[in-house]
């Protein structure tokens, strides 16, 4: 396998470097790609230059969306390495691990070039996490983690001994102390998706810096899809109604929230008869593999609670732009969250950039409560793990969201948007990697062109609460290939 290169032109020498890894990027359609894309789009606006490391697309499991390249920016580097393969025999599944051995020789390579000062990883992979500190120890770069996911987490099968989920976690609390005891940067969607890695590693505390900040949005997807207009093909058997769409998988703890909003759902269909009429309500991506259209997750509630008639479920995912098309086209939009407080689902943003109204099911303590209810777009109904909305509730907030919508785009506070928005959540990791490089500039026989290490206070950063109450490869061998970021068609 030959090595090509992509090599950003024109790029100010005063450019400190980030090597962010991502076991999966663009054109892959998993939705945590996008943490890094959209990084990448401002970086370089705050003093950063991204550099991504990532696997080559030929080793991913999921089926590619290569429009997606038209969202990169056309010079960002990008190194996309070997990873071992899944076919003929499926040894492992896990990208972080199967790409594990060349991304720690891509970031070395890189250090001892001196291209880059700081290694961000995210997760998923959680396997990828130990990079970092390996990288650190042969090096002396720094590092971060940032939790897109919780890593240690109890999965449904995991309280099974001997089973995969029980094997996971078990792996994942022994690998994350590792991982994250010298990490000087600790990043994550909010707070509480991190909060359980310092309660079990509380040096980090006083050690690493930490910083909060969610996905956010960047208008220019939207821009991009209203002027390469498709059709929302979904919604074609169902003009005139009122199309609800909920888009994105199905999280295991929520099953009990969607199964009280069926219980109100049956209720207004009782009251309402002429409602399969009138409203459809479509799921998509929520099966229980991305490419598998028969893999099924819903529909055995929705024939349970006799809604046939009036909601559908298309397992397989969509590509992205052809979900940002349905959002676009439809009536409104559904967020359905869980019983988790931790989860602040990033396609809220999606949703509220598409200009449609939004009707949310969300844990009272999720960070995107307040952004939703502080932009004057969302109809909001909270719930606790305790505590679920009665079925008369919800059939009400229903039947007003459906059929009394009062949906003013003049009326909506873009301005909290705008302070929630990708290029926010940028700055905010720049701030933190500043922070991060001068409190752990490397001192390693390699040596480095960063400047020496200043005296700096830890800092937390929060980007919800600001919102709400503001007014308005490079390798030689064949380690590793990379190809150029608009160009999916680059050799190997």
């Amino acid at each position: 396998m030959t090595s090509h290169v992509t090599t950003p032109t024109a790029i100010s020498t005063r450019l400190k470097k980030v090597a962010l890894v991502a076991g999966h990027f663009v054109p892959s359609n998993l939705a945590a790609v996008h943490r890094s894309r959209l990084w990448s789009l401002h970086l370089r606006e705050f003093g950063w230059e991204p550099i991504i490391v990532t696997t080559h697309w030929q080793y991913y499991e999921e089926k590619c969306e290569f429009e997606l390249t038209q969202l990169l920016p056309p010079d960002l580097k990008i190194i996309r390495t070997k990873a071992l393969p899944t076919k003929p025999v499926r040894l492992v599944g896990d990208i972080g691990a199967r790409a594990l051995l060349w991304h720690y020789r891509a970031l070395v390579d890189l250090a001892r070039a001196k291209e880059v000062d700081f290694v961000h990883v995210t997760i998923p992979s959680g396997y990828s996490a130990v990079l970092g500190r390996l990288v650190m120890q042969q090096t002396g770069i720094p590092y971060g983690i940032d939790y897109i996911d919780p890593w240690v987490f109890t999965a449904p099968g995991s309280e099974r001994l001997f089973s995969k989920a029980w094997a996971s976690l078990r792996l994942a609390e022994l690998l994350e102390p590792w991982a994250v005891k010298k990490a000087a940067l600790i990043s994550g969607i909010n707070r509480l998706y991190y909060e359980g890695v310092l309660e079990r590693n509380p040096h980090l505390r006083d050690q690493a810096v930490m910083a909060e900040m969610p996905y956010g949005g960047s208008e220019k997807d939207h821009e991009y899809v209203r002027t390469h207009r498709r059709a929302a093909g979904l919604f074609a058997g169902h003009a005139g109604k009122f199309n609800l769409i909920y888009a994105g998988a199905m999280l295991p703890n929520a099953y009990d929230v969607l199964g009280r909003l069926f219980e109100g759902l049956a209720l207004l269909r009782r009251r309402r008869p002429r409602l399969p009429q009138q409203f459809h309500l479509h799921f998509v991506g929520t099966g229980k593999s991305p490419n598998d259209p028969g893999g099924f997750n819903i529909y055995r509630h929705i024939e349970r609670h006799g809604l046939g008639d009036c909601v559908s479920e298309h397992p397989q995912r969509f590509p992205y732009l052809e979900i940002l098309t349905h959002l676009d086209a439809a009536s409104g939009i559904l967020v359905l969250g869980s019983t988790d407080p931790h989860y602040s689902p990033s396609k809220i943003f999606q949703s509220l950039m598409s200009r449609r109204p939004v009707l949310a099911l969300l844990h009272s303590r999720s960070s995107a409560v307040p952004i939703l209810e502080a932009t004057n777009a969302a109809k909001v109904v909270t719930l606790t793990e305790d505590a679920l909305p009665s079925p008369i509730e919800l059939a009400s907030r229903l039947e007003q969201f459906i059929y009394e919508n009062d949906y003013c785009e003049s009326r909506v506070r873009w301005d909290v948007l705008e302070r929630n928005s990708a290029r926010e959540s940028t700055r905010i990791l720049a701030a933190a990697l500043d922070e991060s490089l001068a409190r752990n500039a490397p001192a390693c026989p390699l040596g480095t062109h960063l400047a020496q290490p200043q005296p700096a206070q830890r800092i937390i950063t929060a980007s919800v609460p600001a919102a709400v109450s503001a007014a308005p490869f490079h390798r030689a061998d064949s380690a590793c290939c990379s190809g150029d970021a608009r160009d999916p068609k680059s050799p190997i």
